[in-house]
């Protein structure tokens, strides 16, 4: 609800339900990104593969962790560079407003009043945050539902052709039991489509680009904001890259990943937070008073008018008093 005051602030009134509602969406989101990600609730799909398929037969690259962008340094990446440009853009904008033009706003519509820089930076942060878990889950539902297979994937499940009978490429494997590899590196090896690394990059990349591209409008940073959104889709573009080289994820597989975060930053940037702009709750607007109109179809009577006693009694009165004095 929006309120005035003397000072020309501007006052916004959030119920505390406003607040509640958020929290529960975001814990549901986080719990079900946990449950995709650590635990065996959503099965992968187990899908075929031909007999000495190429596509398929890459070299092992490794663990994770020894890639030349092992996930802690993406995670790390993804979660620092939008979280203090951020930060360093809305206290720079903070700073810079005159005092009539900051905004308060009262939480609880009781008596506490939460400063404007502090909620704009949780309502971002927040909003990014809820994104980050939305495309992990997006990207994990992708997985688990295609279940396709990553280039190295015969490599990983090691099939023993002589028992699965095969005798030309063109013979396709169903067999469940085909593999006879590590089963944890067969499960990770059938979760290639979308890649999830590429989706998170590339999410952060167009988060942080938009909120460069909206919120930083000083003068001299005509050159300094296409140089930053370069780099920081450079960056989420060499992810990519890497995972294709190192032969963890297919082309169309990152490709995919950059659609699917492209897309929710798209969507939460413009839809959700309306492109970084101060969002305020409306009050309801009274409905003015109408007059009370004659009834439809009902003509009104023109009654006679009925003389009171009372005004023939003063009427009689008045004419004596006026022959006395007379």
């Amino acid at each position: 609800i929006n309120l005035s005051s003397s000072d020309n602030r501007s006052y916004s009134v959030f119920p505390a339900f406003y607040f509640r509602d958020k929290l529960v969406i975001m814990a549901g989101t986080v719990l079900l990104a946990y449950y995709f990600e650590y635990t065996d609730t959503f099965p992968v799909h187990i899908q075929g593969f031909f007999c000495f398929d190429k596509s398929y037969s890459k070299p092992y690259p490794g663990p994770e962790d020894n890639s030349k962008a092992p996930p802690v340094l993406v995670y790390s990446l993804v979660t620092a560079i939008p979280t203090v440009t951020i930060l360093i853009g809305e206290v720079t904008s903070f700073f810079v407003k005159t005092e009539g033009a900051q905004e308060k706003t009262i939480v609880t519509a009781d008596c506490c009043y939460f400063n404007p820089l502090v909620r704009r930076i949780v309502r971002f942060l927040g909003v990014y945050s809820f994104g980050l878990f939305a495309t992990t889950i997006f990207a994990n539902a992708g997985q688990v539902v295609t279940g396709h297979q990553t280039p190295h994937f015969l490599t990983a499940c090691k099939p023993n052709y002589t028992a699965l009978g095969c005798q030309s490429p063109l013979q396709y494997i169903t067999e469940h039991r085909a593999c006879t590899g590590n089963p944890y590196l067969v499960v990770s090896a059938r979760k290639s489509f979308p890649s999830k690394d590429a989706a998170l990059s590339f999410y952060s990349a167009i988060y942080t680009v938009m909120y460069v591209t909206l919120m930083f409008r000083a003068k001299g940073t005509r050159l300094t904001k296409p140089t930053l959104c370069l780099v920081l889709l450079s960056l989420a573009v060499l992810v990519g890259v890497i995972r294709v080289t190192e032969h963890r994820n297919h082309w169309n597989d990152v490709l995919a990943g950059f659609i699917t975060g492209g897309a929710i930053a798209a969507f939460l940037v413009t839809c959700v937070i309306n492109n970084f702009q101060p969002t305020h709750l409306a009050a309801p607007t009274p409905l003015p008073l109408q007059r009370p109109e004659a009834a439809v179809g009902i003509p009104l009577l023109s009654l006679p008018r009925v003389e009171s006693p009372l005004e023939k009694l003063s009427g009689l009165q008045y004419s004596c008093f006026s022959s006395s004095t007379g």
